[in-house]
């Protein structure tokens, strides 16, 4: 059928490109025109195939999700991309909207609601839902950490004291207690162990 929707699959996970690849191949008004296995996959498919809708993971090995949408979006910026991840922290969403998707929806979400996205971002919709739409209105609410304040935070996941952090980043102890207490105060959290695990869940960082 010519009027299908194509849709391309970027997910590092077999089993779920299978499962997803077989329902949407048991409807009549879409098909899968291609699987990518990582993010460079997913850009150099889109090329091939540019397909009406993408289902893009946001964690993949080569080249993540977010950089994936990124590169897709800079060539093709009416590209119709939708995140579909684990990943339900404020900042991935932020930044994959912000990035360019269209959609945003965690894997646990029903068929028939993965369906309808589908068609809802094919129709040029944007699909945010109440749950996804709380937790940008949370993000944008907070202050953002700088880049420093970013460098110091992965280095503080690491382990790492403050003499230790500030020779990795070439600055003071005293600079480097400071970048911490603006983390601590942005992330409303009074230790350095809570400043990661908040990190953690909102998707600023993630573990290696």
């Amino acid at each position: 059928m010519s009027d299908q929707i194509s849709v391309l699959l970027a997910d590092d996970h077999p089993m779920m490109r299978e499962g997803i690849a077989a329902l949407i191949g048991r409807r009549p008004d879409m098909k899968v025109v291609a699987e990518a296995n990582n993010g460079k996959e997913a850009v150099d498919l889109y090329k091939v195939h540019q397909p009406d809708v993408v289902l893009m993971d946001l964690q993949m090995p080569v080249m993540d999700g977010m950089e994936a949408i990124q590169a897709i979006h800079a060539e093709y910026p009416a590209a119709r991309i939708i995140v579909l991840t684990t990943y339900d922290g404020d900042e991935d969403i932020f930044r994959s909207l912000y990035a360019g998707a269209r959609g945003y929806l965690l894997k646990d979400v029903s068929r028939d609601e993965l369906l309808e996205a589908i068609r809802t971002v094919h129709s040029g919709k944007q699909l945010i839902s109440p749950e996804i739409a709380a937790k940008l209105a949370q993000r944008i609410r907070k202050s953002e950490l700088t880049a420093r304040e970013m460098e110091v935070l992965i280095q503080i996941k690491g382990g790492r004291s403050n003499i230790e952090i500030g020779t990795a980043l070439s600055i003071s102890e005293g600079t480097v207690k400071a970048h911490v207490n603006n983390i601590l105060a942005k992330l409303c959290v009074n230790d350095r162990t809570q400043a990661v695990i908040t990190a953690l869940q909102r998707g600023i960082i993630h573990l290696d």
